[in-house]
């Protein structure tokens, strides 16, 4: 059996996920986890690449089976737990090795756990990888924060185990230290905007236009074979079809309403709001899980306030254009972060590249991409994806189709807080003369905070000041 090229440690669903797509792969692995349990029963689940498979019962024996220089990947939470692992590793690492974190994680950390490791002459990765268990285990789309050299060691191992776009890897560095885990959390904060957007257009096809799920299932399968194809489009298709095994009617209504998150969503407005970039589809989205996880307060305020909502009869191609519109804004404030986190941390991140590596393996997969990578190769004005000439006629048909869905939904009754979000940032964003005037007046009346004034002199207070 050769050397191992890589350690994995935590054998956990996607811990194992990965370490089978490695092996599977004829990639040489090591492996081992905190308990013994794990690793007996991914033995079993390895037998038919187990020529490529060494498994060893403790950290130490996992280090000590690895050729220098070291590649240790950890798959453990992202938190508590991944420090007190550096805290035991460190010791045993020699210069030149690299531990990758493969969790979802703040990127902060993976900025403050790459400048410990860097004190003592070691590498630490952030990589984001996106794709859920069947990713990790047949392909996922992998972005890669850390050093050139830490790169090099890596790339062939990533380059075999990611999905494909045709036939190019969808993995990537992004750049050094906290990159790949951010752009991954933006990633994560474009999927809630794109699930919280599907959702809401499900609301208006089941309690205002009337159909049921399987109605609504086949239709978002007939928008998947145009310009919205995507995996949360084609995947939506097939959930709303599906009746409840354990009980009469659709599966989907038997699903408590209340959504869960692991708190990347939240990272990303978060972040959005410190870079100054208030990202409002994707806080639209984490707004509305916090506020589906308050079903009692809900059912309550419902028998106070009433549910009551009017009949909807949307065009079908219309909702289509008005849903390419709104998906294209979800996209461009999602790069309006990046792009901000480049500038303010030096990342100088590729959008284009970022965009190609997502068309394949993550969970936002979708044919727009395409388009979104040419956007950013051609140089959109002002680096906003919402002004490329591309895409010009696209916002053209659908802003209005756009317009006309979130006015009629709102008169009706229905919560929309991402699409109405998308509205108010299109609308925003092209008025040369917005409304802050009016704002720095107030704040210099009450505070004296001062002001520009439009023909540049330099009296920075009002009148209200004598």
């Amino acid at each position: 059996m050769a050397d191992p090229q890589i350690g994995i440690y935590g054998l956990g669903t996607m811990g194992a996920a990965l370490a089978l797509n490695m092996a599977d792969n004829g990639i040489e692995i090591a492996v081992s986890n905190r308990s013994a349990g794990p690793i007996a029963e991914f033995m079993t689940r390895a037998e038919p690449f187990a020529d490529h498979v060494t498994a060893v019962d403790t950290l130490e024996a996992l280090i000590e089976t690895l050729p220098v220089p070291r590649l240790l990947l950890a798959m453990i939470p992202s938190t508590a737990p991944m420090d007190g692992f550096l805290d035991q590793v460190i010791p045993l690492l020699a210069e030149g090795d690299t531990v990758i974190d493969a969790g979802n994680a703040d990127f902060h950390s993976t900025r403050a756990r790459s400048a410990r490791l860097a004190e003592h002459g070691l590498h630490f990765v952030g990589l984001g990888v996106s794709g859920g268990e069947e990713g990790a285990r047949h392909g996922p789309s992998m972005m890669f924060g850390g050093s050139e050299e830490s790169w090099s060691g890596l790339e062939p191992i990533l380059s075999k185990i990611a999905a494909t776009f045709e036939g190019a890897p969808c993995a990537d560095r992004m750049g050094p230290d906290g990159a790949g885990h951010f752009v991954k959390t933006v990633h994560n904060g474009i999927e809630y905007a794109d699930m919280q957007m599907i959702a809401e257009v499900y609301d208006l096809l089941r309690h205002g236009a009337g159909l049921s799920p399987a109605e609504i299932g086949a239709q978002f399968a007939r928008w998947n074979d145009g310009p919205l194809e995507s995996y949360l489009f084609e995947i939506t298709g097939k959930v709303l079809s599906y009746d409840d095994p354990l009980g009469a009617g659709p599966m989907v209504d038997a699903i408590l309403d209340r959504a869960g998150q692991k708190g990347t969503g939240r990272w990303t407005a978060i972040e959005a709001v410190k870079l100054g970039q208030s990202a409002t589809m994707i806080e639209g989205a984490v707004a509305a899980r916090a506020w589906s996880a308050e079903k009692a307060l809900r059912e309550v305020a419902g028998a106070a306030l009433g549910a009551d909502r009017a009949a909807l009869a949307p065009d079908m191609g219309e909702l289509e254009a008005a849903l390419l519109a709104a998906r294209i804004l979800e996209y461009a404030q999602g790069f309006r972060i990046l792009d901000a986190a480049s500038a303010e941390y030096g990342w100088q991140l590729d959008f284009a590249r970022i965009a190609e590596i997502w068309r394949a393996g993550c969970i936002i997969r979708a044919r727009l991409l395409d388009d979104i990578s040419a956007a950013f190769r051609d140089g959109p004005p002002e680096r906003q994806l919402f002004l490329a000439p591309r895409f010009a006629p696209v916002l053209e048909r659908g802003i209005p189709a756009l317009r006309q869905l979130v006015s009629e939904g709102i008169a009706a009754g229905y919560p929309l807080p991402v699409l109405a979000s998308a509205l108010a940032f299109w609308d925003t964003l092209r008025q040369p003369r917005g409304t802050a005037a009016l704002i720095q007046a107030q704040r210099d009346f009450f505070g004296r905070h001062g002001f520009d004034r439009v023909d540049g002199r330099a009296v920075h207070h009002g009148p209200w000041w004598g």
